[in-house]
């Protein structure tokens, strides 16, 4: 069965991953612009006091110019960072985008190492990215476990970051994959449930 699932997610990635290089660079800019503008109208966002958002990857959801509004806003804000001598992520607190960013292990933008841990616990949402989603919140990722790590013991809103050619109808998932509450498109905020109606929140 173990070898069924890894075969079935790997199947997912690359079929996913063929999709996304269709979608021209335009294409790309609006999808993130639209899906920022979707992101500031949510009760949640409004609401949230302490946000782990993300440094895109170039084939990602580019949702970055929100770091900068949530700290003018009085938002406390983290961002993953990569720790080499665990082999894990953890969420560091960023106060000043010009001088708190650094490239980091996987060649993304993360906090510098002045930058202080946040506790996991503090976190009132959390912006996930990933290779593809469904509608019951399961979530599939590069295939290291980086993110279910850091996300296991969250007890904040955790919603999927994805174009929507990354919505499917089913993600192959273990027991230990940690499912979202919500995912964000450029065109939809979908509320998750397994066992109840999927709600748009526009």
């Amino acid at each position: 069965m173990e070898t069924e699932l890894l075969a079935a997610k790997a199947a997912l990635r690359t079929r996913i991953r063929a999709a996304l290089k269709t979608i021209s660079a335009e294409a790309r800019a609006l999808a993130s612009t639209q899906a920022c503008a979707r992101v500031r109208a949510q009760p949640v966002w409004k609401n949230a006091r302490t946000v782990l958002l993300f440094a895109p990857r170039s084939e990602e959801l580019d949702l970055w110019p929100l770091v900068a509004e949530a700290l003018a806003g009085g938002k406390t804000m983290a961002l993953p960072r990569f720790v080499s001598q665990t082999q894990l992520y953890v969420a560091a607190r960023i106060q000043d985008v010009r001088t708190d960013i650094r490239t980091g292990y996987f060649n993304i933008r993360e906090p510098a190492e002045h930058c202080v841990e946040t506790l996991s616990g503090r976190l009132d949402l959390v912006m996930v990215p990933g290779v593809a989603f469904d509608l019951h919140g399961r979530r599939l990722g590069h295939g290291r476990g980086f993110y279910d790590r850091l996300l296991t013991g969250i007890p904040g809103l955790k919603c999927g970051v994805a174009f929507d050619e990354q919505i499917v109808g089913k993600v192959p998932s273990a027991a230990h994959d940690v499912r979202m509450d919500s995912i964000l498109t450029p065109t939809r905020w979908i509320k998750t449930g397994v066992g109840s109606e999927f709600q748009d929140g526009g």
